[in-house]
């Protein structure tokens, strides 16, 4: 069992940035892929960066270039750090983990076996 804890969100203005951080417990860390996910209203759950143990890293094209992914594994945390916020960023972002042996295309909610709880991110114009 792995138990994630998201924080760091807030309000931004557009072009601003945040740094979220999620923090772990369980077992075991390094043996988890890590990934970040948002949901914005009406809208389903997408994948916006993921993480396996260090040397492979996923972006959705819409953050590519302006958010990084990157993990701590002696500090059981993962981190997401957004810079030039835009408007459309605005969504409740979610923690997620699966097990490294899981060799399924990062991008379905429903291939990662545990979640965070969420965190606001709101990017005003």
């Amino acid at each position: 069992q792995v138990q994630l804890v998201e924080s760091g969100g807030g309000l931004v203005q557009a072009g601003g940035s945040l740094s979220l951080s999620c923090a772990a417990s369980g077992r075991a860390f390094s043996t988890y892929q890590l990934g970040w996910f948002r949901q914005a209203p009406g809208r389903g759950r997408e994948l916006v960066a993921a993480i396996t143990d260090g040397d492979s890293i996923n972006y959705a094209g819409s953050v590519k270039g302006r958010f990084t992914i990157s993990r701590d594994n002696a500090k059981n945390t993962v981190y997401l750090q957004m810079n030039s916020l835009k408007p459309e960023d605005t969504a409740v972002y979610y923690c997620a983990a699966r097990r490294l042996s899981i060799n399924i295309a990062p991008d379905r909610p429903e291939t990662w076996e545990y979640w965070g709880q969420g965190t606001q991110v709101t990017v005003s114009s």
